[in-house]
């Protein structure tokens, strides 16, 4: 009998684009983002990859993605994982998103005033918007002058580019434009570019710095009397969602308040935190 000889399966390439991209660049690309980022690229994504990624092909001036891929991995490209991480992260945000948590944290923040030093973690603060938000709705709530903040806040994000957006503070006009009546007079100088500036009390609320949700130790290691962690997690399977929310545990103090992203539920991890309220959370009181 003769062993029939198995066909040879060729990757899947579009040779209409600009450089090829396989199914096998792409589940490449999947595996590194999941591995650096904790991010799982659903596999629809493949032509949102290739138009992000495309941009630092060129810049490098590589002649495929295979090729921007091996460079990924090589000694060499180590710096460039920084820019690959950056360019498939989304940052999607605006000030006062989901405002119903910022009023709830105004109320909350009042239960605790008087009570010594407040603290606040934005745990994926993208470009800024959200940091700024908690810091108005803090001096909203408790009032505040420059160099006396009621509340610091520590903001972090994986995306160093979004990170130096947020330390200068600056917006264009039509993002100051979300903001409640009033808020842009009081908390923000119009430059002379039409550009808007974040008042230096507001600046002076919050320190931002990189940091990786997966990474297994983190730099922050205090105490917060509220977590904002929105819209990050949903990117994350469920064994990272757990493993976040498992170190979040211990850093939120007793009374403190998680505030999660209008589609994350977090049902799994009732052994740690218990729903309070829409898209907020606090610790569990009894540990299964």
């Amino acid at each position: 009998m003769q062993n029939k000889i198995p066909p040879i399966v060729l990757p899947k390439i579009d040779f209409n684009r600009e450089f090829a991209f396989s199914d096998q660049d792409f589940d490449r690309v999947r595996q590194l983002i999941y591995k650096e980022a904790g991010i799982a690229l659903n596999p629809t994504k493949k032509d949102m990859v290739y138009g992000r990624l495309v941009r630092r092909i060129r810049e490098l001036k590589l002649a495929s993605f295979s090729a921007y891929i091996e460079f990924l991995q090589s000694i060499a490209g180590k710096q460039e994982f920084e820019q690959f991480v950056n360019a498939l992260t989304t940052n999607l945000t605006f000030f006062f998103r989901e405002e119903h948590h910022f009023q709830m944290l105004g109320e909350h923040l009042k239960g605790l005033a008087g009570k010594g030093e407040l603290s606040i973690w934005c745990a994926a603060s993208s470009t800024g918007e959200e940091p700024y938000s908690i810091a108005i709705a803090a001096l909203e709530a408790l009032g505040g002058s420059p160099g006396r903040a009621p509340v610091q806040i520590v903001a972090t994000d994986l995306d160093t580019s979004v990170l130096e957006v947020g330390r200068k503070g600056i917006y264009s006009a039509d993002k100051i434009a979300r903001l409640p009546a009033g808020y842009a007079q009081r908390y923000f100088d119009k430059l002379a570019d039409g550009n808007y500036q974040a008042k230096q009390q507001l600046r002076d609320m919050i320190s931002f710095s990189r940091l990786n949700l997966i990474d297994v130790n983190w730099s922050v290691r205090k105490q917060f009397d509220a977590i904002f962690c929105r819209n990050v997690m949903i990117y994350f399977d469920r064994d990272t969602q757990l493993s976040v929310l498992k170190k979040f545990h211990p850093l939120l103090k007793p009374h403190g308040l998680l505030f999660v992203g209008h589609s994350e539920n977090f049902y799994f991890a009732a052994d740690y935190f218990t729903l309070r309220g829409k898209t907020v959370y606090e610790l569990a009181k009894v540990k299964r």
